[in-house]
């Protein structure tokens, strides 16, 4: 059995949960901005002028957030299913550990890089 000790929540429920919210939000991010590029002509006036707007720097970083969450928790689940005692043996829960740190580090990573960008001067 795949311990809990680097799960976004603890629990599969509340897993389940960030799933489905995060992919609401990443959805409704994706068929706004879907809707807008078909609306709008797309140049690098009517794109800067959208991105100037803090509600939509906010709505951003909340698909950012929501993209961080839903890719933790789909990590932790396939490394969980994956990478276990039955495939590797012994080494698995090392192994586990640190594809899960990598991957991780990487979110976090991307995490600060966005922020930079939406905020950034």
């Amino acid at each position: 059995m795949v311990t809990n000790v680097t799960s976004l929540s603890r629990t599969g429920l509340a897993d389940w949960v960030v799933q489905r919210i995060s992919a609401v939000v990443l959805a409704s991010y994706t068929l706004f901005l879907l809707g807008w590029l078909v609306c709008n002509p797309f140049d690098y006036n009517h794109w800067h002028a959208l991105f100037e707007q803090t509600w939509l720097r906010i709505f951003s970083l909340l698909a950012l957030l929501a993209l961080g969450g839903h890719a933790w928790v789909g990590v932790w689940t396939i490394v969980g299913d994956y990478l276990n005692e039955r495939a590797l043996g012994r080494k698995a829960l090392a192994v586990r550990l640190i594809v899960q740190s990598l991957c991780a580090t990487t979110l976090f990573v991307y995490m600060v890089w966005g922020v930079q960008i939406l905020w950034g001067a």
